[in-house]
């Protein structure tokens, strides 16, 4: 995702961590990241290219996957059976053919539940792949939309093959009137939405019927 223009609707921003993490709800972190670390980490990038430096809402982290770098790699990749292990994935279509590359789009929905400014409605979420690395790296844009609602940002994944499987890094900033009126509120909800997508291919990954000793 990349910049974020309001529409005087910031409640409804705010009260769903998924909206603005793009997956997932508050819980525990998976690994220290983003702004609040007490050196600031290098900003992620893939062929060079990285989030917005300008943005003032970012968060970055990080978590160590047990699997092989083939499984993850396919369980980020193939977008359309995102639904199956990540919760609040309510639909995931890819918008072309063949292997996921470099101009690859895809459009996916999450929930978005009522509250005082806006009715329930549902985030339709549509992404480009701007830059990848086979294995290695992923940067896609895009915008986010419902009722009342617009989010872009741009977001970076890299896949590192350490002791013990894989890790996976990843980083995103969102900027506009919407985030911008409230930033810590803001970072806040985009650290626990990028966690949970950490815990969440963690876990599938791990439960791979492939991952077993043989």
């Amino acid at each position: 995702m990349s910049g974020m223009r309001g529409t005087g609707v910031r409640p409804a921003l705010f009260t769903v961590p998924l909206v603005l993490g793009l997956l997932g709800a508050a819980a525990a972190p998976a690994s220290a990241g983003g702004s609040h670390g007490a050196r600031p980490a290098k900003p992620l990038t893939c062929r060079e290219k990285g989030v917005d430096p300008g943005a003032l809402v970012r968060h970055r982290s990080e978590i160590v996957i047990n699997a092989p770098l083939h499984t993850v790699w396919k369980l980020q990749t193939d977008v359309e059976r995102w639904r199956h292990w990540q919760t609040p994935v309510e639909t995931a279509q890819r918008l072309d053919h063949g292997p996921f590359r470099r101009g690859s789009a895809f459009r996916w929905t999450v929930p978005v539940p009522p509250n005082p400014s806006t009715p329930a409605t549902s985030l339709e979420i549509t992404s480009t792949v701007r830059q990848i690395r086979h294995g290695a790296c992923i940067r896609w844009t895009g915008p986010a939309i419902g009722e009342g609602l617009r989010i872009d940002g741009v977001h970076v994944w890299t896949f590192t093959e350490v002791k013990g499987g894989v890790r996976v890094s990843t980083e995103e900033t969102h900027a506009g009137a919407q985030v911008e009126a409230d930033v810590p509120t803001a970072t806040l909800i985009l650290r626990e939405g990028l966690e949970a997508w950490l815990r969440d291919l963690k876990s599938a990954a791990e439960s791979r019927a492939d991952n077993r000793p043989r």
